[in-house]
């Protein structure tokens, strides 16, 4: 069977044995499978053409990249959220040269296609944390910090959240919005992970923390920015209540659709409210070997064990 063909937990197939068995919380499944699944979905569609996506926005295959042609495999969304998850679990104290150091080495350990041109071109010439201290420059207002920034839910104590999130931010995306992006996706998912909170809730738990400043009902095509995509993140994560209704939705909207539906798909798998059941067609397409389902499913459970 495809799915021990990709050793993919069997246990993914019935979600309420998970929910039994591995966290006895009934809370959550995990986090990085489905960032990843809904990256690698998105970023068929990413700015795509508005007949393309109307045409094959039904969840029953991947499709190739626009831009780099590959198929079933995930972007920079994930292999960032996989090291910010990777520093979470180590207990850094969240300087940038431990972050950067991260940076570097997920992305030497596994280059992939997907990242901006030039923040890909400047991973492939550096060998340091340092080196990559040195040349960037980290005046970007786009969605990349917000798209990692998931995985520091995790992190129990809110202040210690939010240090982690302004520092991962100031690595690559040393500006206001972009650090405010990545602090509301930390505290959202923070929220459904330790305070149980509920989506209906989510808004206002949000602005009275002090970073819920955006758009909740986005309707447009998503540009790269990073106030655009957490809007629409936002937005598309408050009006549904599954998995598969966030990535259609999330795909909908046309634009930068692999980041809106991993940063969605990352708090939405933080509330119990939300039906997380994977498509099987995503499942059996998801082409991804060493750092893939097993890799990704390591990660997680030990992520909840550190917030149970």
């Amino acid at each position: 069977h495809m799915l021990q063909a990709l050793n993919f937990p069997s246990k993914i197939r019935s979600r309420n044995i998970i929910k039994k068995e591995r966290f006895k919380k009934d809370r959550i499944q995990f986090v990085l499978i489905e960032i990843a699944i809904a990256d690698t979905y998105g970023a068929g569609f990413e700015f795509s053409p508005k007949e393309k996506i109307q045409q094959y926005n039904n969840l029953e295959r991947y499709l190739p990249h626009e831009l780099y042609q590959f198929v079933g495999k995930y972007t920079d969304d994930t292999q960032m959220s996989i090291a910010i998850a990777e520093l979470v679990l180590s207990g850094s104290d969240w300087s940038s040269s431990q972050i950067a150091a991260k940076f570097v080495e997920c992305f030497k350990r596994d280059e992939r296609k997907g990242y901006s041109k030039g923040f890909y071109e400047l991973l492939k010439s550096v060998n340091s944390a340092d080196e990559l201290l040195s040349i960037i420059r980290p005046d970007s207002e786009r969605n990349g910090a917000a798209m990692r920034a998931a995985p520091l839910g995790f992190i129990k104590e809110k202040d210690k959240l939010i240090i982690a999130a302004i520092n991962q931010a100031k690595v690559t995306h040393d500006t206001d919005i972009a650090i405010k992006s990545s602090i509301a996706v930390a505290l959202a998912a923070h929220f459904g992970i330790f305070l149980n909170g509920s989506i209906s809730d989510l808004q206002s738990y949000l602005i009275d923390t002090g970073y819920g400043d955006w758009d909740y009902s986005w309707n447009k095509e998503v540009s790269v920015g990073a106030y655009d995509s957490v809007s629409a993140a936002l937005t598309c994560l408050c009006e549904c209540r599954s998995f598969t209704d966030l990535l259609k939705m999330s795909v909908d909207l046309g634009g930068d659709t692999d980041s809106v539906a991993s940063i969605a798909a990352g708090i939405a798998a933080c509330f119990k409210e939300y039906d997380m059941t994977i498509p099987e067609s995503l499942i059996q397409g998801f082409d991804e070997k060493e750092f893939g389902i097993q890799f990704l499913n390591n990660i997680d459970l030990q992520l909840f064990k550190m917030a149970a």
